[in-house]
């Protein structure tokens, strides 16, 4: 690889608000903001909006789409495709 184009790779805790969960990996993105974690050490901090504890596919609770009853209401309103 060549040097002085890749950005920095080092330890980042990624925090799910809607969750209240965290978790430790190592990413190249950055942050002002710093948390403690459990082991002691400050680590830069990104805030996300979904993860696998939080996301529907993950955690069972997807809404499952009333597609019959959509195609009924299109039908009585447009009529029958003959």
């Amino acid at each position: 690889m060549r040097e002085g184009i890749h950005p920095a790779y080092g330890p980042v805790v990624f925090r799910d608000r809607a969750a209240n969960h965290a978790f430790l990996t190592r990413s190249t993105m950055t942050s002002d903001k710093t948390v403690e974690w459990e082991d002691g050490n400050t680590y830069p901090v990104v805030d996300v909006e979904i993860s696998n504890v939080s996301h529907p596919f993950y955690t069972g609770n997807a809404r499952v789409l009333d597609t019959a009853g959509r195609v009924e209401r299109f039908e009585r309103r447009y009529g029958k495709r003959s």
